[in-house]
């Protein structure tokens, strides 16, 4: 997704299981002392966990490396690749292990989406999405069995969680009829959707004693009357499969329910989650690109003419702008990193999470999303200053980093979350809640 309209903003509600039906009141919450997810007093990733997803990570990016210019040359719909990601077991890396998941951590996840983006940011923006679209099984629901359910039937299908949810696209209906619901509309950016095996689909009811709430439902690939459009075809990010999706006459029930959207603030934590996302899969980008530099700049051999070094690498403003950008990358690596853990700490919390917690991590979110996208474009940019007129041959395929992150750092503006972090540091404000902040 890359729109930058104006968003929807979500409603205060308590969110639902899966057996929602029409006109009837989200009066379930969670019980006194239930544990408001497994991720509950969990902690942070230990560095065995994250070690050993970081080597599959690796062999998956590898693997990606190999063919990344050509296919995204290609831009065909990313099957083969949304197939590595199954054989892998990157895709039920969060989900609980005594559902047949890996039992991983945020941090975990988002440090393989960071690997994954050095060698091709289409399919880690596709593992991100599905990550995020995937949490909503925790975010959304309160029930236990409801959230066993869902995460049993991921494993089982092996499935990758596609989104149609673009709240600056809000052109669907959804009304109710008899048991259940009828969707018409379309969305555009939605990423996954083609290859994802699942489509969490957010729409505003439009009829009924509900009117105007917002419902998260899930929809199986192949759903009669839902249709995957060819569309997807921009500058960058050209195998994230964020293509449109229309709707007509889908029968939605019960069944396919993970619950209203609701401004509680563990619920609302899957905002802050993917601009997190964003931030891991920006500092990925940069450092591919980084490692790129390097490969070509080693592989030429002379200096300039007027340069006192004798080899192309030895020289000192080469020296000095890629000694710039590699400063600035670690430095962000740092504060990913921090972010990653604190994300699951706030996560262990659990139903402790408190608005306060929240907003304060958004705003550590938002202060990565700013450096991560500002280093990454400039860095995507400028870094041919170092590489030379060679580099730009087509051969090289140099220009995807920066095509790549050109592309995805305008999802939401970059300036809004720089006011965000303003506002919060000189007057301690916080945004209003939407599905951007």
């Amino acid at each position: 997704m890359t729109e930058t309209a104006q968003p929807e903003t979500t409603q205060t509600e308590t969110a639902q299981p899966g057996t929602a039906q029409p006109g009837t009141a989200p009066t379930e919450t969670a019980a006194a002392g239930t544990p408001r997810s497994h991720w509950d007093d969990a902690g942070v990733a230990t560095a065995q966990e994250l070690a050993h997803w970081s080597a599959i990570a690796e062999q998956v990016a590898e693997t990606l490396a190999a063919d990344a210019i050509e296919r995204d040359r290609a831009n065909q719909t990313p099957h083969t690749e949304a197939k590595l990601l199954k054989d892998s077991g990157l895709v039920t890396l969060l989900v609980p292990q005594e559902f047949g998941g890996g039992g991983g951590h945020w941090s975990t996840a988002l440090t393989v989406v960071r690997i994954l983006a050095r060698a091709d940011a289409s399919i880690a923006q596709l593992l991100a999405y599905h990550y995020v679209n995937e949490g909503n099984i925790v975010f959304t629901i309160t029930d236990p069995a409801e959230r066993e359910r869902w995460f049993r039937a991921t494993v089982q299908g092996q499935w990758i969680w596609g989104d149609s949810v673009n709240p600056t696209d809000p052109d669907l209906t959804l009304v109710p009829e008899g048991e259940g619901w009828v969707l018409n509309g379309k969305k555009r950016y939605s990423t996954g959707s083609a290859v994802g095996d699942a489509l969490l689909v957010n729409a505003r009811i439009t009829a009924g004693p509900e009117e105007g709430r917002i419902l998260a439902f899930v929809l199986e690939n192949g759903r009669e009357g839902v249709t995957y459009v060819d569309d997807w075809d921009f500058l960058g990010q050209r195998l994230s499969s964020s293509n449109t999706v229309t709707y007509q006459d889908v029968r939605i029930t019960g069944n396919d329910v993970l619950g209203y959207l609701s401004d509680e603030p563990y619920s609302s934590l899957v905002t802050p989650g993917i601009q997190l996302a964003f931030g891991n899969l920006y500092l990925g980008i940069a450092e591919g690109a980084l490692n790129k530099a390097r490969d070509l700049i080693n592989a030429r051999p002379n200096a300039w003419f007027l340069s006192t070094a004798e080899k192309y690498r030895h020289d000192p403003f080469v020296q000095r702008l890629v000694g710039d950008f590699k400063s600035q990358t670690a430095a962000v690596a740092a504060l990913a990193e921090k972010v990653n853990r604190r994300f699951d700490e706030v996560l262990a919390l659990g139903a402790r999470v408190t608005t306060q917690i929240r907003g304060e991590l958004a705003i550590e979110i938002a202060e990565l999303k700013v450096i991560s996208s500002d280093v990454a474009t400039q860095l995507t940019h400028q870094i041919f200053e170092a590489t030379g007129t060679s580099s730009t041959a087509s051969k090289h395929g140099f220009d995807l980093y920066w095509r790549n992150i050109r592309t995805h750092s305008l999802h939401d503006p970059v300036d809004y979350k720089k006011l965000e972090v303003g506002a919060h540091f000189l007057n301690g404000e916080f945004q209003p809640l939407s599905l951007y902040t």
